[in-house]
């Protein structure tokens, strides 16, 4: 196989057309198309679907591309260390991670993975759904309690938990009748009873959704002026519970929070990903929400 074809290949799936790719490499795109053909005549498969805006991988050109890639990858950036005289992550590093991560600790943990690795250009974008990591181009994703992936592996680097929490001048009715109630999201999707663990048992909350809102940081704003009650992770509300600014009525009986980092199953793991995952050990070594409530205040 001509390692150069390939390399072109690689080049154009990752931009995802001929002309970015040109554009991006300052090369022709007469010379990339070539190179393409050439490659696919040698396998006897289609790599590309070619139509006529859009150029999009095979079943066949997506498997050699996440087979490949890494493996170029890693034999750049092992050319680059060796000219160098040192091993150093070096390149593009693209992120995606869930809204409220990105908006309690993100900023704070691109600004000092840049500072510690000048020669990374980091890219971080926000999404609360599961990306295509290859086909959008991402190196590592972080998600919450993600679905299982053949295709991806990953560790858990954090853990959280939910709470119910309120305004101290809301009270919790006695006989039981529905509480005012902040909660996340829109339309009848939210159950009207929240399971509580409390430290006498489990007991139950009817509440009275008064107040939709999209984000977790916008939910205990709302809390915060006593608007109603909601269930929001400890480590968004725990300074607001020891300053009592809000008061505890129990954890929510659901799943822990699980923050998770994700990257395609390769064998070689490119020093740029290795280096961040490193970093955000360094951030959370314990995982806990107490250490993320700390690195947020």
């Amino acid at each position: 196989m001509d390692l150069l074809a390939l390399a072109d290949f690689n080049l154009v799936a990752r931009h995802g057309g001929f002309g970015r790719a040109a554009r991006a490499a300052g090369r022709p795109k007469a010379t990339l198309s070539r190179r393409v053909a050439e490659l696919e005549a040698s396998l006897d498969l289609r790599l590309f679907e070619r139509g006529a805006r859009v150029l999009k991988l095979t079943q066949e050109g997506r498997a050699l591309y996440e087979r490949t890639g890494a493996l170029l990858t890693e034999l750049d950036e092992t050319a680059a260390a060796i000219a160098s005289g040192a091993d150093k992550p070096r390149g593009r590093l693209r992120i995606s991670a869930p809204l409220l991560f990105s908006q309690m600790a993100m900023g704070r943990l691109a600004a000092g993975f840049a500072l510690a690795y000048p020669e990374v250009r980091l890219e971080v974008t926000t999404e609360d759904w599961a990306v295509d990591m290859v086909e959008e181009g991402y190196d590592l994703v972080i998600r919450v309690n993600p679905d299982p992936d053949e295709s991806l592996v990953g560790r858990i680097f954090l853990r959280d938990r939910l709470v119910v929490v309120a305004n101290p001048a809301l009270v919790r009715r006695a006989d039981g009748s529905a509480v005012p109630a902040v909660v996340r999201g829109t339309g009848d999707q939210t159950a009207l009873v929240w399971h509580v663990r409390e430290a006498d048992g489990r007991s139950d909350i009817a509440i009275d959704p008064v107040l939709r809102l999209s984000s977790l940081i916008m939910v205990r704003d709302a809390v915060r002026m006593g608007v109603g009650a909601a269930r929001l992770p400890i480590s968004l509300v725990s300074h607001d519970l020891a300053a009592g600014r809000l008061v505890h009525w129990g954890d929510a009986d659901v799943p822990e929070i699980a923050l998770w980092t994700l990257y395609p199953s390769r064998r070689l793991l490119s020093t740029r990903v290795s280096a961040f995952l490193d970093y955000l050990k360094a951030a959370f070594p314990m995982g806990t929400p107490d250490e993320l409530a700390a690195y947020i205040a």
